[in-house]
């Protein structure tokens, strides 16, 4: 009797739990690529204290930014081909549709605080290179160096290893044994290549992309991230791109993509989502048909996409690739008191 007693009661215990998370109105929420919990803690604290859902995107991405998230997102990481950092944002106001965006940023941490200022104090939507830095600077934010000695020894290691894995095609010498300097092979036949050298490591693509829904229903969304690692200099991936790295319209709701951005540009995959979900979609076949709208024509690739609607209903989808079948994102919402993590398989 005593067992059956503590059994009944664990049960007891957990059911009124599942109640109290299920029984709570849908929003606010906040939904993030990868298991970035202690961001999305930050957006869930800014909504709570009655900030914006533009707040929430802000605080929480900045908040990656200085944890390093992965060594993906913010400065130290993902040092390009000559070994230097630069950071990739952009941030999006669901009810005004005005974006602010940054690329290839150099010598500031807060890459998602530009982005926003681009928004709100330009008449511009996107800003890169050394120009974007120097707007920051005149904005007020500090200069420091994005160099880290985990990123040098990073650089290091990839200089050792005849710079393996780097982005060169149809170049001599062969990029797979070679750090060259390189020089474009000519009279390749019309839609072939030289051969691929091995995939690069799917971890050198994570980004953190964030939707967040006030408890009214307006939406915003935002990423940041240092890029590709190993990158060739100036390379802009998909990550601060309107409607590839994320989008928010406020009459629908959101989505944020991650994965390997030089494919997903192609597709604007968040836009698409989101137009799904305007066709009457649920978020979780709104993120599935995005993710099959790529495989059509790129069969097997790294991405991941998540996706919430005004409402507060939230889904994700991703596409299997070697050493992928799973995707964990992170999800904040009324009645818990940390971040959930949930998982997707993948396509």
């Amino acid at each position: 009797m005593e067992g059956g007693s503590s059994s009944s009661t664990v049960l007891y215990v957990l059911a009124a739990q599942l109640y109290a998370v299920y029984s709570q109105p849908p929003l606010p929420l906040v939904v993030t690529t990868w298991p970035f919990h202690s961001a999305t803690q930050a957006a869930w604290k800014a909504l709570s204290a009655g900030g914006s859902a533009l707040d929430a995107v802000e605080k929480g991405c900045a908040q990656c930014e200085v944890d390093q998230c992965d060594g993906t997102v913010g400065y130290g990481g993902s040092p390009d081909e000559s070994g230097e950092t630069t950071l990739d944002a952009m941030i999006m106001n669901g009810n005004t549709m005005e974006v602010g965006a940054v690329a290839n940023l150099r010598r500031i941490k807060n890459a998602i605080g530009v982005a926003r200022a681009v928004m709100e104090h330009t008449k511009h939507t996107f800003l890169v290179g050394e120009s974007a830095s120097l707007f920051a600077e005149s904005m007020g934010f500090v200069c420091e160096d994005l160099t880290t000695n985990r990123s040098l020894s990073i650089y290091s290691k990839w200089l050792v290893q005849n710079c393996q894995p780097n982005f060169r095609k149809n170049v001599t010498p062969d990029p797979t044994k070679s750090c060259g300097p390189y020089k474009p092979i000519r009279g390749l036949p019309e839609g072939k290549t030289s051969s691929l050298q091995n995939e690069v490591d799917l971890h050198s693509h994570d980004t953190i992309g964030m939707i967040a829904v006030d408890r009214n229903g307006n939406v915003a969304s935002g990423t940041s991230t240092n890029g590709a690692s190993h990158k060739i200099p100036g390379r802009v991936g998909d990550s601060p791109l309107i409607g590839a790295g994320s989008y928010a319209d406020s009459s629908v709701g959101g989505a944020a993509a991650t994965g390997d951005g030089d494919t997903m540009m192609r597709f604007l995959p968040s836009y698409q989502a989101v137009e799904n979900m305007r066709m009457g979609a649920d978020p979780t076949t709104a993120c599935q048909k995005a993710i099959s709208r790529i495989q059509k024509h790129v069969p097997v690739f790294f991405g991941a996409i998540v996706c919430a609607n005004r409402t507060g209903s939230y889904g994700a989808a991703c596409s299997k690739a070697p050493g992928f079948t799973q995707f964990h994102y992170s999800v904040f919402k009324p009645g818990l008191s940390q971040p959930l993590e949930e998982m997707v398989d993948c396509l």
